[in-house]
């Protein structure tokens, strides 16, 4: 016999799992994204792209996923009297109507363990999580330097 708390609770965590599915409205894009071709086999590389959003209220990147890399996170590299560090950054606020640059020297996402070999010219998905469940899809093409800038 199916009780109510039981059908409240699977209806419950249906809504969760579509929820976290959800694109996120066309009013967030990813573009010029692009990974730096490693040299030899490493086990990371480092990507970049422009996240823009043209929405109406901030949307928070809290994760990225690729299904191309093992584990992929963001990051930020400062400089501290003299000295390059970087950190993982677990929330990347994206200000209504501006966009956030990640470029090398700055913010970035980490790529780690590809599950294939990088080749010049390839497009890898991404997809960014934001905090409100919802999702951006996105490709980062590998290349040996930074594209050009606009």
């Amino acid at each position: 016999m199916i009780t109510k708390p039981f059908v409240c609770v699977l209806l419950a965590v249906c809504a969760s799992s579509a929820a976290a599915q959800t694109p996120a409205p066309a009013c967030v894009t990813i573009s010029g994204g692009w990974v730096r071709l490693p040299p030899g086999t490493m086990p990371m590389a480092a990507g970049y792209a422009r996240i823009r959003n043209d929405c109406s209220a901030e949307v928070v990147v809290v994760g990225a996923d690729s299904r191309v890399f093992a584990e992929v996170s963001l990051h930020e590299t400062t400089r501290v009297d003299g000295v390059s560090r970087m950190r993982e950054i677990t929330r990347l606020p994206v200000p209504a109507g501006r966009g956030v640059e990640l470029e090398p020297g700055g913010l970035h996402l980490m790529l780690m363990r590809p599950e294939l070999a990088l080749t010049e010219g390839g497009q890898l998905p991404l997809r960014l999580r934001l905090a409100d469940g919802s999702t951006v899809e996105g490709r980062l093409q590998v290349r040996r330097q930074a594209p050009p800038r606009p």
